[in-house]
């Protein structure tokens, strides 16, 4: 097989691909290399995980380093790549910022969600690759914080997808600022949903590459179906988490991801949730935490079914089956990437027989039917290894949550009168009272102000046990679970916050529970 440098990529990024290991072109990769360096537009159909990200990739960074960095001029980026969600854009320039740092290009990644000024600053400063996606990308246009006139190259990724988010109108009013003559290349995976209109309107003679029909499932790729008892659906899907190896877990809504993933944690599998009612630093959190292996099993709406490059994911479950043939292979393509095996399991219950059986023979897949209870041997096949389950979050005291519940509820658990203050609220009052101290059963002057100061701390419920409702002017010391969950939370997002995603296995259970409480804030 032809290498790199046989397909016309300049030696210096031939090296630069060697040094992050990518040595031999993948198909697409080889297909459409020759054309895309040449200067061409070209449209690229591939399956997903067939390599296209080094397709387009390779073909920016060569024609921007062709040129001398000085050419870089503020909010005028060089080249632009438009994805479809924040988790593709952020993987597309993990890909691409190694290989731009070889070559002293310089990337930046844009999208909603998180915080514009900073990226507005980032875009003042100067860009080569602006990877975005189109929306937050069209407010810096409006607001004249981005300018696309000196756009040399641009890359739709996802174009199909982009189509069914309904961001054709958006991506049409981008392409429509960039030069008429500068090289454009799509990449989708089929040519349905508008994809069409983008190709006729906006790129010029492009020559076509296709790998794999759009359709089509990957070789290796083992599908099965397991008939269950709607009762029986937590508890196989249990079964399939807990197995070694990282699970990813699709569902129709957001609502059954957050629903699902909290009934996984409770039965001790550390799962970890991924949709769009996360705010930003959340789903990045938690993508990394599934990523990095310190939870196995990621519960996701069909936001991951698309460009989520997660390594070695052995199995997808389809915990709800999807109302059409397109999501399903989409979803399934997370496992079986880059010539590994994998193996897809979809849930049915008998309400389902007949849409799952219409979706797989759209498809184009022949999957093994199999009825099944819990127990049965073919789980052990499907996801073979010891199950291993972690303590689930303990619903306790603050007390057991360390940092800041730990400081007031273990003045609030010492007793006597400290527990009626509500934690930290008690320093508030004069020390006197705050301790019982014998003055204060004297009938000394100072007690009706203490007793007035002590009350005011305790209302306040500044304490992290007052939060949660375990001190507070009942002041029993014992805290709801709901106050649990809010000293979780708060330790889950203060660790998150600093960028530290090293969940041991105890604490990865406990990360979705933290993860949700940070959502309601973040609201």
């Amino acid at each position: 097989m032809a290498g790199f440098a046989d397909l016309g990529v300049p030696a210096a990024l031939v090296a630069a691909l060697g040094r992050v290991g990518i040595d031999t072109p993948f198909p697409i990769q080889a297909a459409t290399l020759p054309d895309a360096l040449a200067g061409r537009d070209l449209l690229g159909r591939g399956r997903t995980g067939s390599g296209k990200t080094y397709a387009f990739a390779i073909p920016v960074l060569a024609r921007l380093a062709a040129a001398r960095p000085a050419s870089r001029r503020p909010g005028r980026p060089r080249a632009l790549i438009l994805a479809p969600t924040r988790e593709l854009a952020t993987q597309i320039e993990a890909t691409i910022a190694p290989l731009a740092a070889e070559l002293s290009l310089r990337t930046l990644t844009v999208f909603g969600g998180v915080g514009a000024r900073p990226q507005v600053s980032a875009l003042r400063a100067g860009v080569d690759i602006l990877i975005a996606c189109p929306g937050r990308l069209a407010d810096h246009v409006s607001t004249g914080h981005a300018v696309l006139d000196a756009i040399e190259i641009t890359v739709l990724d996802e174009a199909d997808h982009m189509a069914d988010l309904g961001f054709l109108p958006v991506v049409k009013r981008l392409l429509d600022r960039t030069p008429a003559g500068s090289q454009r290349l799509l990449f989708s995976a089929t040519l349905d949903s508008g994809v069409d209109v983008l190709v006729r309107r906006y790129l010029s003679n492009p020559v076509t590459h296709s790998v794999d029909s759009a359709s089509s499932p990957v070789a290796a790729m083992t599908h099965h179906v397991l008939r269950v008892r709607p009762d029986d659906r937590l508890p196989v899907l249990i079964d399939l988490a807990a197995a070694p190896g990282r699970a990813l877990v699709f569902t129709r809504t957001k609502r059954g991801a957050k629903k699902l993933t909290s009934q996984l944690v409770a039965s001790g599998v550390p799962a970890v949730e991924l949709h769009g009612n996360l705010a930003q630093n959340v789903r990045t959190r938690n993508l990394a935490a599934f990523s990095s292996g310190h939870a196995g099993t990621l519960v996701a709406t069909d936001i991951a079914a698309r460009g989520i490059h997660v390594d070695d994911v052995a199995l997808v479950i389809h915990a709800d089956p999807p109302a059409e043939h397109k999501a399903y292979l989409h979803r399934s393509g997370r496992t079986a990437r880059a010539g590994a095996s994998g193996i897809v399991v979809t849930l049915m219950t008998d309400d389902q027989v007949a849409d799952v059986r219409d979706l797989t023979r759209q498809a184009g897949i022949n999957p093994k039917i199999t009825p099944l209870r819990p127990g049965d041997s073919l789980l052990a096949e499907l996801a073979p290894g010891e199950r291993r389950f972690t303590a689930p979050p303990v619903q306790t005291t603050p007390a057991a949550t360390g940092g800041r519940g730990r400081a007031a509820t273990g003045r609030a658990a010492t007793g006597g009168r400290r527990s009626a203050t509500g934690g930290r609220g008690a320093t508030t009052g004069d020390r006197h009272a705050a301790t019982g101290d014998r003055r204060a059963a004297t009938g000394e002057r100072r007690t009706a102000t203490d007793d007035r100061r002590t009350t005011t701390g305790a209302s306040s419920g500044r304490g992290s046990s007052g939060r949660g409702s375990s001190g507070g002017r009942g002041g029993r010391g014992a805290a709801s679970s709901s106050g649990a969950a809010g000293s979780a939370g708060r330790s889950a997002g203060q660790g998150g916050a600093g960028g530290d995603t090293s969940l041991t296995p105890r604490s990865a259970a406990a990360f979705s529970a933290g993860s949700r409480v940070g959502t309601r804030r973040g609201r």
